[in-house]
């Protein structure tokens, strides 16, 4: 995909979001950007190196925010450093991460030129995996923690179901019904479409 070709995928006067798919597993990169200053962040270095510097130079992309350190997100980090580009990710990540620049941690909040992103501490699919919600908006990125029909997959070393469903519960579904979920893979989803079925994730197992 031609980097001229990039489509808003959600878009308001102040901010524009674009998603890229990348790689065999089809990752999501998200794209964020303040209309108002040209600055932006890039949502994981899953894959395709060389598309997403095209797209980070296109775009004016300075920081990546890496949401959890599992292989098929990280893919790309060392070529985005050595392009200059920092890397983030928090602390219980950082250890499956080659290389990054500085630590996420929960509840903070990370500048996008006028934007703001507040990062949401959502272990279960990994300890350290975190989500990012744009503040002002509708719209929250959920890496691998919530999709459409459920949480991520906790079959790994150190992933916890028992956990993911309390980061669900807690730390996203306390959001706005209306929220715009942009996961880690395939489609959105909404807080509204996801909470209902809370407890037949629990009672399925995963």
């Amino acid at each position: 995909m031609a980097v001229a070709t990039l489509l808003p995928h959600y878009e308001t006067a102040d901010v524009r979001i674009e998603k890229v798919v990348v790689g065999p597993f089809e990752n999501n990169v998200f794209v964020v950007r303040s209309k108002g200053t040209g600055d932006a962040v890039l949502v994981d270095a899953a894959n395709e190196h060389e598309l997403l510097l095209e797209v980070s130079r296109h775009t004016g992309v300075r920081r990546v925010l890496t949401t959890h350190g599992h292989f098929d997100h990280i893919q790309a980090v060392t070529q985005m450093r050595d392009a200059g580009i920092d890397v983030g990710i928090a602390a219980e990540d950082a250890a499956m991460l080659p290389s990054y620049d500085f630590v996420i941690p929960d509840d903070d909040v990370i500048e996008v030129g006028d934007l703001r992103l507040r990062t949401i501490h959502t272990p279960g699919h990994t300890p350290g995996s975190t989500c990012f919600l744009l503040e002002g908006h509708p719209v929250v990125f959920s890496g691998d923690t919530l999709f459409p029909g459920g949480p991520g997959n906790t079959s790994f070393e150190n992933a916890s179901f028992d956990q993911i469903i309390e980061s669900i519960d807690r730390r996203l579904f306390t959001l706005p019904g209306g929220t715009l979920v942009l996961p880690g893979h395939g489609l959105d989803t909404t807080i509204a479409s996801e909470s209902p079925h809370l407890d037949e994730w629990i009672e399925r197992g995963w």
